[in-house]
This record gives C-alpha cells, sequence and structure tokens, in this order.
C-alpha cells in the first residue's frame, strides 16, 4: 500500500502583518564577483562629526511631530565599496496609527519624506478606494551596502535613501500587493500612489519598468540636476 501522508493540523489565519524577514534582489554576476570598483560617488565619504549636525536635529524633531516612532542607529560605512550613512535611524512607524517593518534603516530626510507621503497620500488613497485606513507597509529594502543591479553605480539604498514597498495592509486586514498584474480595485488604488509618488521622491519606478522593480515599488530622494525626477 502507497502510505499517506500525516495530515497537517488545523491552522487559524493569522492576522496580516508586514514579512519578518525583508527579501533581498538576487546578485547579479558583476555584482557578486566584486572585481570590478564602484564608481565614485561623494557622499561616500560621509562620516558622522562630533556633534550631530542642527539640520539632523531639527529632521528628527519634525518625525516626532509626525508621531513617528524611531531609534537612533551608529553611523555605518563601507570603504572598500563606498556605502556611507552617518546618521541613520531605524523606522518603527510612519506616523500614530501607521506601522513598517520589518526594521526599516533610512536617512533622516528619506525617512521623513517616506512618513508625510504615508499620511498626506497613502492614507488618504487607501480611505477613498477601500472604505479602511492604513495599518501597515511591508517593505522590501531600506539601507542596504550595495550597487544598482548590473552597474557599478552606487544605488541609493546604499545611503539610507531609498525604500522599497512591497505591500500595504489595511485596518480590515486586507493586503494590497504591488504586483505586474493586481485585481482591479488594487490596481487603482496602486496607480494612484505611484503617479503621486513622482514629485515628493525623484526616483520612482515599479511594476513594467524592469524586471528588477516587478513586485515593489522603489522610491528614492536621490540628487538630480535641476530638480528632475525619473518616475517610470
Amino acid at each position: 500500500m502507497a502510505p499517506t501522508p500525516t495530515p497537517k493540523p488545523a491552522t487559524t489565519t493569522p492576522e496580516p502583518q508586514p514579512p519578518a524577514v525583508a527579501p533581498q534582489p538576487t546578485p547579479k554576476p558583476a555584482e557578486a564577483g566584486g572585481e570590478e570598483k564602484m564608481l565614485p560617488d561623494p557622499r561616500s565619504a560621509d562620516f558622522p562629526a562630533d556633534k550631530m549636525p542642527a539640520e539632523e536635529v531639527a529632521c528628527r524633531e519634525r518625525l516626532k511631530t509626525l508621531g513617528v516612532e524611531f531609534e537612533e542607529r551608529k553611523a555605518e560605512s563601507n570603504p572598500e565599496i563606498g556605502c556611507s550613512i552617518p546618521y541613520p535611524i531605524v523606522l518603527k512607524s510612519l506616523g500614530k496609527s501607521i506601522a513598517i517593518g520589518p526594521g526599516t534603516e533610512l536617512n533622516c530626510p528619506m525617512a521623513e519624506a517616506a512618513a508625510r507621503f504615508a499620511a498626506d497620500v497613502i492614507q488618504p488613497a487607501a480611505k477613498a478606494e477601500f472604505g479602511a485606513d492604513l495599518k501597515s507597509i511591508g517593505q522590501a529594502s531600506a539601507f542596504v551596502c550595495r550597487p544598482r543591479n548590473g552597474t557599478r553605480k552606487l544605488s541609493e539604498h546604499a545611503f539610507g535613501n531609498a525604500l522599497d514597498i512591497a505591500s500595504f495592509t489595511l485596518s480590515d486586514g486586507k493586503t494590497i500587493e504591488v504586483g505586474p498584474a493586481p485585481p482591479e480595485k488594487d490596481g487603482k488604488f496602486l496607480d494612484a500612489v505611484r503617479k503621486a509618488a513622482c514629485g515628493p521622491f525623484t526616483t520612482v519606478l515599479g511594476p513594467g519598468a524592469d524586471a528588477d522593480h516587478a513586485l515593489h515599488f522603489h522610491l528614492d530622494l536621490e540628487p538630480r540636476r535641476h530638480g528632475g525626477t525619473f518616475c517610470q
């Protein structure tokens, strides 16, 4: 007789939460070898001063006013690669009622931009489309010491200046995942969020831009000439 599989115990459906571990992009061959040096970036020379600069202190005060929960993190750098984040923070929330996870390490200006965008754009869009509040955001990547996929140019992630968003969870338990073919109502919400991100962020990428961004929105504050944007 053919053996029958042992039945699995009954389980209850857990409440949707941000992923426990952020998925990391698969290194491309050019990255994995590590033989080619990164192109120079002036931010690679940024190191913390003896005293935190006034603009960093002011940024943290604004986060507190917005109700953002965060923790200070020691400066991180990798001189060999060129990554540097002299005054990092780890976000616990994007406001009084919007969680973000897993641990999201960013520079303070990027953290502030993400918090304001969540409160001013994502929250109203969720309410309008689904009649529910935004409860949490599942992020796929924040500070990661790496180049842009397949290039020798440092990613904005290497400076804590970028955030990848993979999903949104609402107060009624519904989760909207970023992907190439979402359900119609989810797609309307995702399109609204994506279009509104162009301006508050200087780079906006997502499904359709390229294979690397098929399952998340990439948002960053890369310095661009004449205050321009790159949204695709």
